[in-house]
């Protein structure tokens, strides 16, 4: 079974080319929802997180991720340790997600992790092959604004703890361009699941 890692830049298409790779057949993770998971339920990882940041982070008894994400983008320091409490955890659910769809006969031949800061964490060394994902910057920021409803500020402020898109190219084994609609975008990973699937 071959280990994909789908990254690039914000708001540049990484989700509906999981969503597309999934519906071919594909099994995908999100590190984004594994993190949700593991702060939504009453873990000690979620403890840790509840005594870094405060509880104020707390709403209805939950950690609540917005609050999560404006208490650490206005702190670098506390963002850091952050990461440093989530990295490993996000990892080892992907390792064994990965292991126990390995053991099953049914197995699709492609798993595929969709990691936003997948060379921020140097995590790249488990996947064979790593997909980047960019758009043009404006295009990018458009939907950043249209997904989140946050401003211009958020997205430099979220693209400024990344590795810049250039170096991310760099570092890829395939480059999806999402500068079209979303059947373009269909298209081309239909392009590249038959490319992942023939290698």
């Amino acid at each position: 079974m071959k280990a994909v890692a789908i990254t690039g830049g914000l708001s540049c298409g990484k989700s509906s080319v999981c969503y597309f790779l999934e519906k071919l057949g594909a099994y995908v993770v999100s590190s984004d929802t594994i993190v949700h998971q593991l702060l939504s339920a009453d873990t000690s990882l979620a403890q840790e997180v509840i005594k870094l940041l405060g509880k104020k982070i707390v709403v209805d008894q939950k950690i609540n991720r917005s609050l999560v994400a404006q208490t650490v983008f206005e702190n670098p320091k506390q963002l850091k340790q952050l990461e440093k409490l989530l990295h490993p955890a996000v990892y080892r659910e992907i390792d064994g997600q990965y292991k126990l769809q390995k053991k099953k006969e049914l197995q699709t031949k492609l798993f595929v992790a969709e990691i936003p800061l997948l060379f921020e964490s140097e995590y790249q060394s488990f996947f064979e092959t790593i997909v980047v994902v960019v758009a043009d910057e404006k295009l990018a920021m458009k939907r950043f604004k249209q997904k989140t409803g946050l401003s211009v500020d958020h997205y430099y402020k979220r693209t400024a703890r990344q590795i810049p898109i250039q170096e991310k190219m760099k570092r890829a084994d395939e480059i999806i361009h999402n500068n079209e609609d979303l059947s373009h975008l269909k298209a081309k990973t239909f392009t590249l699941y038959h490319k992942l699937m023939a290698s």
